[in-house]
């Protein structure tokens, strides 16, 4: 009985110290990182406090175990490779995909620190004709693997793919040894990166596809699971 009663005591003391919040999350929870296991390896990712609305989005559905066993469904070497469509969990060869997902959209949330480069994860969208406001889905997401890029390929994206808008000098450094994709800029909210696994990254995109317009690969793809884990550091 006493042995009871230190465990209920301990679970109370735990819950008050990590209370829920109004939106389901605990408090906890925006401290974690994400683990996304695929049968191509695990990659880690944290979230970005800066777009909270998609921070707690995606922790949510985590938490669901939305994204367990979801197909990477469109991959383009030297671009991105794109989860998080629900239909794909036990699509055919021949389906078409893309286009699953919740009801709801969430609100852009663009940032100026935040930028595509290889290893960002950002939430995927609708085009501009039919979402002038650029909200994100509620759970497509992409990750960049990108390439690198010389001063005057960048002088190429600005003029042709941003109508002239600059790319920080700092960003243009990064982009030049790391690589990303410059011209998605404050076109995508990006909403935290990838601490480990890129060579993972770089394995997925690597795979043979479909081709255009659908990009899928040849051989299924997929995330086995998603779950929250405690910061190493």
């Amino acid at each position: 009985m006493y042995r009871l009663i230190l465990i209920l005591i301990a679970i109370v003391l735990f819950i008050s110290c990590n209370p829920k919040l109004s939106n389901g999350l605990r408090v906890n929870d925006l401290k974690k990182d994400v683990e996304m296991i695929t049968e191509k390896g695990t990659i880690i990712i944290r979230l970005s406090d800066s777009t909270p609305l998609h921070r707690d989005n995606f922790l949510r559905l985590i938490k669901q175990g939305y994204f367990d066993s979801v197909l990477f469904h469109r991959v383009i070497k030297n671009f991105m490779i794109q989860g998080g469509d629900p239909n794909s969990k036990h699509a055919k060869a021949d389906s078409v995909l893309g286009d699953g997902g919740p009801s709801y959209t969430i609100p852009a949330e663009f940032r100026s620190s935040l930028f595509h480069r290889k290893g960002v994860i950002a939430a995927a969208r609708e085009g501009d004709d039919s979402n002038p406001a650029k909200a994100s889905s509620g759970s497509q997401f992409y990750i960049v693997q990108g390439k690198t890029f010389t001063d005057a390929g960048l002088d190429s994206v600005e003029t042709n793919r941003m109508k002239g808008r600059k790319i920080p000098e700092a960003y243009r450094q990064v982009y030049k040894t790391i690589g990303g994709t410059p011209h998605l800029d404050q076109n995508y909210t990006i909403f935290g990166e990838v601490i480990s696994g890129l060579s993972v990254v770089d394995s997925i995109a690597a795979v043979q596809t479909s081709g255009k317009p659908y990009d899928r690969p040849l051989n299924d793809v997929r995330i086995l699971k998603m779950k929250l884990i405690n910061r190493s550091k």
